[in-house]
């Protein structure tokens, strides 16, 4: 398998998504399951079903581009496929010397912001630090974190040590990443609306804007048709994340209402498949 992604790693993007678009499909007619929740989330979400259609496609491409992110050489740079907008808040915010929250729902090509974060601020503003959690193959938990062992990029795994790693990088005046619609382990998030029906929705996001004072940014990274790229927007939090701790259900359906306007803005490459809606695991002893 890992020869596989190696071969893919070095095909141009545009087949990489052509070969993409059919992986979605296939894996649409192939599975029931996938199908009841996709249209389920769609449905309730009153996504038009021209766009639902093409959310199916882009799932494959999602996938089929990753080999390209993770296995590239470090010497070629994303940014000669990325185009980043919103470059002054990132400014702005590091003038005020708090770090930088970034969040992103399973939009578009999240695993390109990082990246793309990295290579265009890192050298001014210190590296990104992304939440991640192994995978459980150990080939692809190689490749994953040789991927995201690059330049400007540093890693927390999605543990209290993680929790307190970011908090130390905040609190230097860099920058954190994290994807706010993952579903927590139990007892680390509050239910609160999301698409009008309640989901288990992580408080990490707003308890790191409490502690540390670190400015909260919305990140996605936009998908551009025919292999010809990204363009990475970045737009400011419209709601204010209460300062009082105690407020975690109100601040986590802020944080939710903010993914829901990300999402609404291009629903085509939103990770419909994702299974937002199901029950927090057991959390580890260490996280408890």
């Amino acid at each position: 398998m890992r020869g596989l992604f190696d071969w893919l790693s070095r095909r141009p993007l545009r087949l990489l998504h052509a070969l993409g678009a059919g992986v979605g499909w296939l894996t649409w007619w192939g599975s029931p399951t996938y199908r009841r929740r996709f249209r389920t989330l769609t449905q309730q979400a009153g996504i038009a079903p021209a766009a639902a259609r093409e959310a199916i496609g882009e799932a494959g491409r999602m996938a089929a581009e990753l080999p390209f992110l993770w296995l590239r050489p470090p010497e070629r740079s994303v940014l000669d496929i990325v185009r980043i907008e919103g470059v002054e808040l990132v400014e702005a915010a590091h003038a005020r010397g708090a770090g930088l929250l970034l969040l992103t729902p399973h939009l578009g090509c999240f695993e390109i912001c990082a990246q793309a974060y990295a290579e265009r601020f890192a050298a001014q503003y210190g590296p990104i630090t992304v939440l991640y959690r192994p995978a459980r193959k150990p080939w692809l938990r190689e490749v994953m974190e040789s991927s995201r062992a690059r330049p400007g990029v540093a890693t927390a795994p999605a543990s209290l040590a993680g929790v307190r790693q970011m908090i130390r990088a905040l609190r230097r005046g860099e920058t954190v990443g994290l994807l706010p619609d993952q579903v927590p382990p139990d007892g680390m998030g509050v239910w609160a609306p999301f698409f009008g029906r309640p989901a288990y929705t992580m408080t990490l996001a707003a308890r790191l804007v409490q502690q540390t004072g670190a400015t909260p940014l919305l990140i996605w990274g936009e998908r551009l048709r025919r292999g010809a790229g990204y363009v990475v927007r970045l737009s400011p939090l419209d709601e204010t994340i209460p300062a009082d701790a105690a407020a975690q259900e109100e601040a986590a359906a802020i944080v939710n209402r903010a993914m829901e306007g990300l999402i609404r803005t291009c629903p085509q490459q939103y990770l419909w498949g994702y299974h937002r809606y199901k029950s927090p695991r057991a959390a580890p002893r260490a996280a408890e």
